[in-house]
């Protein structure tokens, strides 16, 4: 049982490393704020999300897991709406994102 809960532990550990990874490529990668601030969102719900995981399969069930649980979920509310406030405020101070446009 100890086996699979550290084989639990480092898939976890591997899939948010790989979403954090990801989004690091889509932060310069992306064209414009919008992308920029999609790849963001990426980085902090799924990796950091997965990263904790990790980290309270491999310490055990215990109060520090609990503290652990507290730090994803404070994340998944604080991630989207920072998000959209940035977006919100830059869309309104004009910053338009970028379309492809058909030209003929």
């Amino acid at each position: 049982m100890d086996n699979f809960v550290n084989i639990l532990s480092m898939i976890s550990l591997v899939l948010g490393s790989f979403f954090i990874f990801s989004g690091s490529l889509g932060l310069l990668k992306l064209p414009d704020l919008f992308g920029r601030i999609h790849a963001a969102g990426l980085i902090d719900t799924l990796g950091s999300g997965f990263i904790v995981l990790s980290l309270i399969l491999y310490s055990g069930f215990s109060l520090v897991s609990f503290k652990l649980l507290l730090i994803p979920l404070f994340l998944l509310f604080t991630s989207p709406v920072s998000g959209h406030a940035i977006a919100l405020f830059a869309y309104e101070s004009g910053l338009k994102p970028k379309t492809k446009v058909n030209k003929k």
